[in-house]
């Protein structure tokens, strides 16, 4: 295992190290690889294990009964996912977690996390503060796809989504991570719908789009 990108990692943020390879023995880390598309986490399961994407990505989804599709997180290399499920292990998933690409996820056993053993491990401390943190920060993510989504025209959800991006990178020129159709999930559209909105806005000069790329340009 490659010891200084784990180090990168928040969860290890203030963790010597010289003490990951005990860590890692203390919590049962496990490494597991998994195909483009393959389900990594089902809803209505119970977990125990957060889940570190070390490399590709994965989708937090839910999918109703007749089969529609909503993406609630893109999760990429070095984010975690499963946290706070992991945390309350008689709670069943409501969500799926799909690996969009092949990818590569170190799992860890989060009540050993939570629960120090009978070894004086010095790392215990800060990882729970560490993990605390990280379970913030993805709370404020799931807050924040639901004021993407609010807003009742695939126009404002759009421009919602995409005036966040331009918020976190300082910059008009936008990459995301999503392509057409999952652009859509995630905003809870059509994806013809939102293709045809997408058009109309380049028409309009709001912005300029190549396949994942974003432009936005200034209202005169």
């Amino acid at each position: 295992m490659d010891f200084p990108i784990l180090k990168k990692i928040p969860l290890f943020y203030g963790v010597k190290p010289e003490e990951i390879p005990s860590i890692l023995h203390c919590l049962s880390g496990q490494i597991r690889s998994f195909s483009k598309g393959e389900m990594i986490f089902c809803a209505g399961e119970s977990i125990t294990s957060v889940g570190i994407v070390l490399e590709g990505s994965v989708h937090i989804e839910i999918d109703d009964f007749w089969g529609s599709k909503n993406i609630l997180n893109h999760v990429g290399p070095g984010q975690l996912f499963g946290e706070a499920y992991a945390c309350s292990p008689s709670e069943p998933l409501m969500v799926n977690v799909v690996s969009v690409t092949p990818s590569q996820i170190l799992f860890l056993d989060v009540p050993k996390i939570l629960h120090t053993c009978e070894k004086p491990c010095s790392h215990h401390q800060q990882m729970i503060e560490n993990l605390l943190r990280i379970m913030a920060t993805n709370n404020l993510q799931l807050s924040r796809r639901i004021l993407h989504t609010t807003p009742k025209t695939i126009r404002e959800r759009l421009l919602a989504y995409l005036s966040y991006q331009e918020l976190l990178t300082g910059s008009p020129e936008i990459t995301i991570a999503f392509n057409r159709q999952q652009l859509a999930d995630y905003l809870s559209v059509d994806r013809s719908a939102l293709s045809k909105e997408i058009g109309k806005m380049q028409k309009d000069g709001l912005l300029e789009v190549k396949k994942n790329e974003f432009v936005l340009k200034s209202r005169e």
